[in-house]
């Protein structure tokens, strides 16, 4: 029996590579695969609040018609970025399956698609090895004045004075790390550090450390003693209504004065305009943040005019391995659809 897939990719989750992890792990069922590529990253996403139709949606590229006609009569369809609406998905009447390849389907009503029977699966900790690396990138590129170093040189300006003992860099080893959030990042981020020497401190009041974790001298504790004790503050919990702007005037006030503040996780955890006062202030030394209130960050940001501060485009997640490892655990979901057996990831 010939099975359709539609596979809507993009510039970064290739369809090409979707195919060829379906291809490889279903080669026991007659396949008809059709594949699109959307512009992102090259163009920016949409949003639900932008475009009339797409309410609750976000993170998404591709108008209704487009995912539509895209998807046509198929059965499955893998994505990463596609919008699936109630009214596309009534439009879609043989769509059974949605596998989207990324840590949460805020691009599908999840609601819609209970109702109308559709199951959907998510790739959780797809890009999570990537983002820990890059926070670890990150944690070091402020501790050693990486940037300003850098920034500098640009400037045909040599920055000698940062070898002077009141400028330079801690190293990790005598610093204390506190990690907000200890999910699939957080805890890579922690075996990461553990390398270093630091004192590590974890706040999550969800999760439990690992055995090897506890036995390694890392401290579970409270919000606030992770606030008062580290250096370096690095977030990594997920958005929800108790961590929206979780980082704000009060709690930067609980934080150490000249500790660093890093952010490789979401925008929404953090009131920008304390963040900036505390950097402004000099009650932050300095801050990495990876995420923005506002995507893409406009060039009169106020943030980029600050020396103690480094800024990337979102891109902590974007790695090969990523790509390769989403597309294995969405083409995983779709053979064990195929053969009626549970999903692995089902949201």
């Amino acid at each position: 029996m010939l099975r359709k897939i539609s596979v809507i990719g993009d510039r970064f989750m290739l369809s090409s590579m979707f195919e060829e992890a379906l291809r490889e792990r279903c080669r026991l069922f007659e396949l008809s695969i059709r594949t699109h590529d959307m512009p992102w990253p090259d163009e920016p996403m949409e949003h639900g609040y932008a475009v009339q139709g797409m309410d609750g949606l976000k993170e998404y590229m591709g108008s209704a018609d487009e995912v539509v006609e895209l998807t046509g009569d198929a059965e499955i369809l893998v994505t990463q970025l596609a919008p699936l609406s109630a009214g596309i998905m009534d439009r879609l009447p043989n769509l059974k399956f949605v596998a989207v390849s990324r840590g949460g389907p805020v691009n599908i009503d999840m609601k819609a698609a209970r109702e109308r029977g559709i199951t959907v699966v998510n790739t959780p900790g797809r890009n999570a090895s990537a983002v820990a690396e890059f926070t670890i990138g990150a944690i070091l590129n402020e501790t050693r004045k990486i940037t300003q170093g850098h920034d500098a040189l640009r400037r045909g300006e040599w920055r000698g004075d940062l070898y002077r003992a009141d400028l330079t860099g801690q190293e990790l080893s005598e610093m204390t790390v506190g990690l907000i959030g200890y999910g699939e990042v957080g805890r890579r981020v922690v075996k990461f550090l553990k390398v270093f020497g630091c004192r590590i401190l974890v706040s999550d009041p969800y999760v439990q450390l690992t055995a090897d974790d506890l036995n390694d001298g890392v401290i579970q504790c409270s919000l606030e003693r992770v606030l008062a004790e580290s250096d370096v503050v690095s977030l990594h919990p997920r958005v929800t209504a108790e961590t929206t702007k979780m980082i704000n005037k009060d709690t930067l006030a609980q934080m150490k004065d000249g500790a660093y503040l890093i952010n490789t996780a979401r925008g929404p955890l953090m009131n920008y305009d304390d963040v900036y006062e505390a950097l402004v202030t000099g009650k932050l030394k300095g801050a990495m943040l990876e995420t923005f209130d506002v995507e893409p960050v406009p060039p009169d940001n106020r943030f980029l005019k600050l020396p103690n501060v480094t800024l990337t485009p979102h891109i902590a997640g974007a790695s090969v391995k990523t790509v390769s490892y989403a597309a294995g655990l969405a083409a995983e979901e779709v053979r064990r659809y195929l053969a009626g057996e549970p999903a692995l990831n089902r949201c």
